[in-house]
């Protein structure tokens, strides 16, 4: 969703907007933060106008020594800073570094001016979205800050962003299984702001969160959570664990204690990671210490005889284990000057600690604790220990109390991965950490009295992929080895439709096609999202949510994406590649929003969808447009050419080459590879073509053939589709409909566009009518030309009822008819052979009454389903078409 904001400040440097493009985008094929800027005052503002500018800002940043800008080389910021350069870039460059300093590794950025010379648009890529967004708004404060000469407070606004990306980021275990999907080419999403996440797409999907999985089971979950329950599972499997009993009062603590008759380790019955643990206690006091310290964390306490040896965890993944390490307790080293707390002080100066768990070592704390465990050994944290003496800070050897790991997997015993391997299967974890406590993990646990002392459902990955000593593990792919093993599918096919006019019908056509094939197919169009023919939401559904919802099914096997412009302008795309990307047209709609002011331009945005095909995969491009036919450079993948004349040069060329193109030839609709030609139907025979009167539609059909044929669709499927697809308001709503209301002819389309009209003003001249009348209405956002040329696109029709849309898109009322009168006025129609009725029902019933059974009506439709209210409140339809 866009994330809009205002900031106002004395120097009149105003956010305009900010918002994330979370996928591929007109700037650029991965993720950036756009934000929109007004400059006010400051729109003529130079670095060089301010003496003091650049002293102050490179004061506040000297890093941003480092950006080598335009000059390919580190400095060049700073020299364009003392040549003179302007506020966007120099806040594309702040914003870049101040989410450098918070942790992040970016370094594109662009700036873009917009129509009106004081706002302009400035896109750099992030890492994390919070982060990002919230750098614009500090650099903003930065640079205004150095333009006034008021100290910005720059290290804290680091220090709070640094914190925000630590608190945002993936956790190492996620981020592991992150990091591997996306090396083999798994599709990764994000799904909520912690560690649950979607791995591939559609029926091919997996979730997980952290390192559970949605192979886990809960039962094995539940069971690993009670200590007792874990115990007992593995006695009955004949693995070692320590003697001891589950307490619910200090008295019941020490009888325990006294019946086993050696140190015990109390600890919470259902905590983690080391919280509540005590001991070693052998005295009424220790026991009675330790259960007031472990209570805390739960009612019921574990008293357990203590298994001395080395503290070991053990990765299993799918029933093996994959990897090991010791873990070892926090600690300093003494160096015979510095006090404990100093050297845990310099400890914790290591860029690989962090607070939790979102860095690969966890700070070590002075908390009480600490202190306590320290007073139990007769210490405190100003104790001086001696040169090389090794001081332990912690019971536990978690990790997360700033332990450290050392990797064993190369040395492991053999019978202890068998144990471990039981363990985990006894438990019934696909994916568990085995705590085994051990005098030496290369040995039979048999043989040095060790004991499996937990069973842990996700369980933590850093110890193993990023060991403080050793080698470290791809546990990631392990996990990735089991959710998709043997090479299994991680994806669905996936076919974008784009292009000016002809997206809806095609995406439908392509969808009809595929339900042959008994496949699932998920459709987004202008009008819903779709699963096989149920309607899932309803609504103009081109943009990356919808291609979410389909992509987030697990019952889809084919997603079928109509992709209009303004989502990829908006947000970006919903996908990160596709199999099939379709680009049918370019022409002028829709110029002069989101800071698109050219055709040229237009055929940039939609070109986005050539160049997110996939190697292997396939662009298909409408040869007869030279703006789409270009795009064959911006593609990685395999050119599919289609044209409505088989002796277009281009395409002539590509079969030469063998390359593969859909072409209308002798009548027919052909697919050629090479020299081989395989007809599929004539034109006249299918029925979106109306008889041969739609010539629009050809396109349309070559796009949905050529589509179907490089996925591997059956000739007879890809026939059956195509003559099974009718122009009606089931299939194709609101696209070509032709009906009868009183045995009178309508025609119902959404021709909203120049290029749009055109087609439908030749196809009612290809059908036999006495008189043909039309229904008109224009987008309120078009440009005042655009709806110029609308309305003289009607011009020849004997009577034109213009109407108003009921969302007039920011127009004053009557505004946009009366620009579409004036086009027709101007293109020659007499003002006798045009009304105005602004109520569309008024429009379409006067229209309805004035014609007669030898005429044809056609109706511009705003939102579909009105359209078909008002007319079935006029008369009952009467389906079926008319040749």
């Amino acid at each position: 969703m866009p994330v809009a904001t205002v900031v106002q400040n004395g120097t009149d440097l105003t956010i305009l907007n900010i918002r994330a493009l979370n996928g591929p985008n007109y700037w650029r094929l991965a993720p950036v933060i756009l934000c929109d800027i007004n400059l006010g005052s400051l729109k003529d503002f130079s670095s060089v106008d301010t003496p003091s500018f650049t002293t102050n800002l490179l004061r506040e940043l000297p890093s941003l020594s480092e950006h080598p800008c335009t000059r390919d080389k580190a400095g060049g910021f700073i020299a364009r800073l003392k040549e003179g350069t302007y506020l966007p870039h120099i806040l594309e460059h702040v914003a870049l570094e101040l989410q450098i300093q918070a942790g992040s590794d970016v370094s594109f950025g662009r700036v873009v001016p917009t129509a009106d010379e004081q706002i302009w648009s400035v896109v750099i890529e992030y890492e994390e979205e919070d982060v990002g967004i919230q750098s614009f708004k500090d650099a903003v404060q930065i640079i205004s800050s150095c333009i006034d000469g008021t100290a910005p407070e720059t290290q804290r606004i680091i220090n709070n962003l640094h914190e925000l990306n630590e608190s945002v980021r993936l956790g190492p275990s996620t981020a592991a299984i992150v990091d591997e999907a996306r090396r083999r080419g798994i599709p990764v999403r994000r799904l909520n702001s912690g560690s649950l996440i979607r791995l591939g797409l559609g029926k091919n999907l997996r979730r997980i969160e952290a390192t559970l999985t949605d192979f886990t089971s809960a039962i094995a979950v539940e069971i690993a959570q009670d200590k007792e329950d874990t115990k007992q599972f593995l006695i009955n499997v004949g693995l070692p664990v320590p003697d001891g009993g589950v307490a619910k009062s200090a008295d019941s603590a020490i009888q325990i204690w006294e019946s086993l008759q050696c140190p015990v380790i109390l600890k919470p019955f259902n905590s983690n990671q080391g919280r509540g643990v005590s001991g070693p206690a052998n005295s009424k006091t220790d026991i009675i210490a330790g259960f007031a310290k472990s209570s805390q964390f739960s009612s019921k306490v574990i008293v357990e005889q203590q298994i001395k040896g080395r503290d070991f965890r053990v990765l299993v993944v799918n029933g093996k284990v994959v990897a090991a390490a010791e873990r070892i307790p926090a600690h300093v080293i003494g160096d015979g000057t510095r006090s404990i707390s100093q050297l845990i002080d310099i400890t914790n100066a290591d860029t690989r600690r962090g607070s939790g768990h979102r860095k690969t070592l966890t700070k070590i704390l002075k908390d009480e604790a600490v202190i306590e465990f320290l007073l139990m050994r007769g210490l405190t944290l100003e104790n001086i220990p001696q040169k090389g003496e090794r001081v332990t800070l912690c019971t536990t050897a978690n990790l997360s109390t700033g332990g450290t790991s050392s990797d064993v997997t190369d040395i492991i015993h053999p019978e202890n991965i068998t144990a471990c391997e039981i363990a985990a299967n006894a438990i019934g974890l696909d994916i568990a950490g085995i705590d085994v406590i051990s005098d030496d993990i290369s040995k039979p646990f048999r043989e040095n009295n060790a004991a499996i002392i937990e069973v842990n459902a996700a369980p933590g990955l850093r110890m193993h992929t990023h060991p403080t000593h050793g080698k470290p593990r791809n546990a990631g792919g392990a996990i990735l080895d089991m959710l998709y093993p043997s090479n299994a599918e991680t994806t669905i096919p996936i076919i974008a439709v784009t292009g000016t006019n002809g997206k809806t019908t095609t995406s439908r056509l392509i969808a009809h096609i595929y339900r042959h094939t008994g496949k699932t197919v998920g459709l987004t169009t202008t009008d819903g999202i779709y699963i096989n023919n149920r309607v899932v939401m309803k609504g103009d559904m081109t943009g990356p949510f919808s291609a979410n919802i389909i992509l987030s099914n697990p019952t889809v096997e084919i997603a079928v994406l109509e992709t209009a412009r303004g989502g990829m302008l908006r947000s970006g795309l919903g996908f990160e590649e596709i199999d099939v990307g379709v680009v049918l047209n370019v022409s002028e709609d829709h110029l002069g929003m989101y800071g698109i002011q050219t055709i040229a331009e237009l055929a940039e945005v939609k070109g986005i969808i050539a160049a997110v095909v996939k190697r292997g995969g396939h662009a298909v491009l409408n040869a007869d447009d030279e703006l789409v036919l270009a795009m064959q450079d911006k593609t990685p993948g395999d050119i599919v050419l289609i044209s409505t004349s088989s002796d277009n040069p281009a395409v002539l060329s590509h079969t030469e080459e063998h390359g593969v193109s859909a072409t209308v030839e002798d009548g027919s609709f052909v697919i050629q590879r090479g020299a081989l030609k395989i007809p599929i139907a004539t034109v006249n025979e299918v029925p979106l073509m109306i008889g041969g009167a739609a010539e629009f539609q050809k396109t349309n059909i070559l796009a949905a053939i050529a589509t179907a044929y490089v996925q591997g669709v059956r000739y007879d499927d890809i026939r059956a589709g195509i003559m099974s697809f009718f122009p009606s308001p089931a299939m194709t709503p609101g696209r070509l409909n032709l009906i009868r209301v009183k045995g009178k002819r309508i025609l119902i389309d959404y021709a909203h566009n120049g290029a749009a009209a055109i087609g439908l003003a030749n196809l009612t001249s290809n059908i036999k009518a006495n008189r043909r009348i039309a229904v008109i209405s224009g987008p309120g956002d078009r440009r005042d030309e655009d709806l110029l040329l609308l309305g003289s696109l009607f011009s020849s029709f004997d009577h034109v009822i213009v109407r108003e849309d009921s969302d007039r898109r920011g127009r004053a009322e009557g505004e946009a008819s009366e620009l579409l009168q004036k086009g027709l006025l101007t293109a020659g129609l007499s003002s006798e052979k045009i009304s105005l009725i602004a109520d569309e029902a008024m429009a379409i019933e006067a229209a309805i009454k004035m014609a007669s059974v030898d005429d044809i009506v056609v109706i511009l439709t705003e939102y579909t389903d009105k359209t078909f209210d008002i007319l079935e409140s006029i008369t009952e339809l009467e389906g079926g078409l008319v040749a």
